[in-house]
């Protein structure tokens, strides 16, 4: 589980935008660039060459 005020803090380092957490695939996503970045050992990996794309569907939830 990552930490809420970490959480509040972070943001995508591509488009700035706010991060939504979803702890069962263990990612942070950005809707708006279209990225999810994975947490390994508790720690968000936030580098955007490790992140994969968001399906169209995953963007409009």
């Amino acid at each position: 589980m990552l930490d809420p005020k970490l959480l509040e803090i972070l943001v995508c380092p591509v488009s700035k935008a706010p991060l939504e957490y979803l702890p069962e695939q263990q990612e942070l996503i950005c809707r708006a660039s279209g990225l999810a970045y994975p947490i390994r050992d508790d720690i968000p990996v936030m580098l955007e060459n490790e992140a994969r794309q968001l399906t169209p569907e995953e963007r409009e939830r």
